[in-house]
């Protein structure tokens, strides 16, 4: 009873430790995080919350780690809902969802993809985490062809696969994937960090337009009347 009760205190005390870096993460950015800051917020000393958290790494690999199972958790559930849709429609759930989980959590997201701390380096156990997003998009994008001969970034790309325990994925899926993620990471990390205000451009539309092209290929300019609506 002693032991449940000492557990369940450890928890809460690292929960709301984690709730203040993320606001702290949101104002300021993962610079920004600061143990002895959140202890004081907690109205404990430093050295009691270093108990609960090596330092700053370990906080920040904590919050790396949640916003990575977050983000994947959406992008699961978009692909469990979209179960029987043709790939098109599953493709296009799935990349709403994935505008969704950034914009309405920027700071989160930046953490896991924007320009990395100093000084900082994830822990591998974090890589399988983030593999989780990448695999809810192999399961729905559709292959843009296959070239007869075995290239050497094919190969690299099975081996990738294996690795993170996808089996024999076509190098066409595999490339998709990867063409896929960084293209869509590439317009979202410039929505959330604000360089599309200046422009005039509506992110949303061009977000739209992105994943339209993956669908068809590169050259999809065809069912651009899709990409109207609320950003």
């Amino acid at each position: 009873m002693v032991n449940a009760r000492r557990e369940r205190y450890r928890e809460e005390t690292r929960d709301e430790a984690k709730r203040i870096a993320l606001a702290q993460l949101a104002e300021h950015g993962p610079e920004g995080v600061s143990v002895n800051a959140i202890a004081k917020r907690m109205g404990v000393t430093g050295p009691a919350l270093y108990r609960y958290f090596k330092g700053r790494d370990d906080l920040l690999t904590e919050l790396v780690r949640d916003a990575w199972h977050d983000l994947a958790d959406a992008a699961e559930a978009s692909v469990a809902a979209s179960e029987g849709l043709e790939s098109a429609d599953r493709t296009r759930a799935l990349g709403e969802a994935f505008r969704t989980w950034a914009i309405t959590q920027p700071h989160r997201y930046l953490l896991l993809l924007g320009t990395p701390l100093p000084g900082y380096h994830a822990p591998t156990d974090t890589i399988a985490a983030a593999h989780r997003t990448m695999s809810a998009l192999l399961r729905v994008l559709p292959p843009n062809g296959d070239g007869p001969v075995e290239s050497t970034l094919d190969g690299q790309l099975r081996a990738w696969a294996r690795s993170r325990g996808e089996g024999d994925l076509p190098p066409a899926v595999l490339l998709t994937g990867v063409r896929a993620f960084t293209r869509l990471h590439g317009v979202l990390s410039l929505e959330v960090s604000g360089q599309f205000g200046p422009m005039g451009i509506d992110p949303a539309l061009l977000y739209r337009a992105e994943v339209e092209s993956l669908i068809l290929g590169d050259s999809g300019t065809r069912g651009s009347t899709r990409l109207s609506g609320p950003g």
